[in-house]
């Protein structure tokens, strides 16, 4: 008779260290700077006649026969040497102790940060976060699987006195669409002391600009499909930390959920990953440049920028963030209709959803039903590229005429 009894799922296969991890610096941090890092990491090792760069490994499953062990691959559900380069890659960015691990998209990556709050518990999280984890928490909260409790993130006293019996802080930082820039340290270690866990979505910053880990942040969230890749041609998301026990978690939600990436995909992110620092250098100019400008323009009624010195959150992000960014967020004086047809007299920018790519993107965020309602209808969120920066301005003041 066939033993039909549910059977463990195998333990992660162990990966050798690469060059990259080989040469660490400072307690375990990679010794390279992090613009030298996303050209260095997840590299084959230096073998004669070896290729530069990684494989795209295409197979659904390895030679194996015996006991699936710890170190060895079964399944192309479980691993794949396509994911890896760009695991240990993004691991390393982070200052993380653990490769990351890759999902087929941001949302699958909250999901999976989601699945570490037990049954029932309460998730404490930014009302003006991305709009598709606020979802994502809503619907598990009607599936009677946790309490939802929204706040002003950068409220910091409103957020410490929502923690009490919390089981999970979730951050954004900036939030998105808002720009709000939370207290990360002081909120992770209130949420510690409150027997929280806390996870932040690090997509607007990358680890270029910011580090929760360092902040003491226990997972980080990431759509790799905008900065990371940049050219808005994969969906992928990932989650990182540096805890064994949450990385074996995260690892088995993955596997039984089956939200694995494509090696396809994989591939191209890292190759994204090589021209990040140089597209967030440049794009972060032209932000800077922008946001100031369009604060003097007599059509915009208020900029949303965080390196702007009279924002609110702009000294926040002087002290835990290593620039402002490349998106920013205006609003139309003339209102919501103003706003909508903005957007259709562009003829640079391009009206869509998404962000970090190479391409310069405009959108306003309440044109979808599930944004929150504090966000104002008449507000676009810009996400900069890297064209010519006047080339951009120019077509702003020719659809804000």
């Amino acid at each position: 008779m066939t033993d039909r009894t549910p059977q463990p799922l195998p333990e992660e296969p162990q990966r050798p260290a690469t060059p990259a991890e080989e040469g660490s610096g400072k307690d375990g941090h990679p010794a390279f700077a992090p613009d030298t890092l996303v050209v260095a990491a997840g590299r084959p090792g230096r073998v004669e006649e070896a290729p530069v760069n990684p494989p795209i490994v295409l197979s659904s499953t390895y030679h194996s026969v015996g006991p699936v062990q710890p170190g060895r691959r079964s399944y192309g559900r479980s691993e794949n040497p396509s994911w890896e380069p760009f695991e240990e890659a993004l691991g390393q960015l982070e200052h993380a102790s653990l490769p990351a691990l890759l999902f087929s998209s941001g949302m699958a990556a909250v999901d999976a940060a989601l699945s570490l709050l037990p049954p029932g518990g309460t998730l404490v999280i930014p009302r003006h976060s991305y709009q598709g984890s606020l979802v994502a928490a809503h619907e598990a909260e009607s599936r009677g699987q946790l309490s939802v409790v929204e706040v002003d993130v950068a409220d910091t006293a409103a957020v410490i006195a929502a923690l009490p019996g919390a089981a999970m802080l979730w951050l954004e930082s900036p939030t998105n669409p808002m720009m709000e820039i939370a207290e990360i340290a002081v909120l992770t270690r209130a949420a510690h002391d409150a027997g929280a866990l806390v996870v932040a979505d690090n997509t607007f910053c990358t680890p270029l600009l910011q580090r929760p880990l360092d902040l003491d942040v226990d997972v980080v969230v990431h759509s790799v499909t905008k900065y990371l890749a940049g050219h808005s041609d994969v969906i992928l998301g990932a989650v990182v930390t540096s805890d064994v026990e949450l990385r074996a978690r995260l690892w088995r939600t993955r596997t039984t959920r089956g939200a694995i990436a494509g090696s396809v995909e994989a591939w191209l992110a890292l190759r994204g990953l090589r021209t990040l620092a140089i597209r967030l250098e440049r794009s972060e100019a032209t932000a800077r440049l922008l946001a100031a400008r369009l604060a003097e323009h007599p059509a915009v009624s208020r900029v949303r920028y965080p390196g702007l010195p009279d924002d609110p959150g702009h000294a926040r992000a002087e002290t835990q963030m290593g620039g402002f960014g490349s998106i920013l967020a205006f609003e139309v004086a003339a209102g919501t209709f103003a706003a909508e047809q903005l957007t259709e007299r562009v003829r640079l920018w391009i009206p869509a959803t998404s962000l970090g790519g190479v391409e310069s993107l405009i959108e306003r965020r309440r044109r979808h039903p599930t944004e929150a309602l504090t966000v104002p209808g008449n507000l676009l969120r810009l996400s900069v590229g890297i064209e010519n920066a006047e080339d951009l301005w120019a077509d702003l003041v020719q659809a804000l005429a």
